[in-house]
């Protein structure tokens, strides 16, 4: 089953973690990936993981300034089009007291997340508005949505990035250009590492959440975000998904 044969999508911060398996589920439906990451080694590894797919790499830092556009007309280059952006990248220096957060740190992930998001949206924008439409999925988090101590930066600019968001569906729903978040909360790498270091904090943590484990990101994460890239979700816009597995618990 390929639903999303003949899209080309662009995934940062694709080296590994959420990104890679983003780019797995692509490439398993039938994309073609435009994988973004600024780490060579890690990139060129992934990539390698798939032969006979369409998987080009490309070694970017989303600080740079002017690389948005360059990201798009790579990926314009390499496929024709663009019919999908996944903004997953993000770099941050905590967790911190949030006392303690300095200037850096803030600006470390707001350049990183929200800035580069907002770059990489309106850069991708007049290439959607050309093929008629396009699908725009930005990784949130339950930092942000619900709040996470010792995480004060990077909350903030993922509830930044899910602003934006909220805007630009309302903006862009007329030219056919879908804006949606997902909130993931998934064993990663970052967590099994943190699993290691306080296993006792860890497994409170995971008895906290409605449905006993934390989430698998090939089985319950990376599905979502391509439900939002395919025509599936082709009424679904301006919407924050929380595959979070109940903890948000939202009214």
């Amino acid at each position: 089953m390929t639903p999303l044969a003949g899209r080309a999508v662009i995934v940062t911060g694709a080296a590994r973690g959420i990104g890679k398996g983003i780019v797995t589920a692509l490439t398993e439906r039938g994309a073609s990936v435009l994988a973004v990451d600024r780490d060579a080694d890690l990139l060129g590894a992934t990539a390698a993981e798939f032969p006979g797919h369409s998987v080009v790499p490309l070694i970017a830092d989303l600080r740079e300034p002017g690389i948005a556009r360059r990201i798009v007309s790579a990926a314009t280059d390499a496929f024709g089009a663009v019919h999908g952006l996944v903004n997953n990248a993000i770099a941050t220096n905590e967790p911190k007291p949030f006392s303690e957060i300095t200037r850096e740190d803030y600006d470390l992930v707001f350049d990183v997340g929200p800035r580069a998001t907002f770059e990489l949206m309106q850069a991708v924008y007049p290439v959607f508005v050309e093929a008629g439409g396009g699908s725009i999925v930005n990784l949130g988090s339950g930092s942000g949505t619900v709040g996470l101590p010792m995480f004060g930066a990077y909350g903030a600019a993922k509830e930044a990035i899910r602003g934006m968001s909220k805007v630009a569906a309302l903006e862009w729903g007329r030219r056919n250009i879908r804006v949606n978040v997902v909130c993931p909360y998934a064993e990663t790498e970052s967590i099994r590492a943190w699993r290691e270091m306080d296993p006792r904090t860890y497994e409170r943590t995971v008895r906290a959440v409605p449905l006993g484990r934390l989430g698998d990101v090939a089985t319950d994460i990376t599905p979502v975000v391509c439900f939002l890239l395919g025509d599936d979700a082709a009424f679904v816009t301006g919407q924050t998904i929380m595959a979070d597995g109940g903890t948000a618990g939202f009214r």
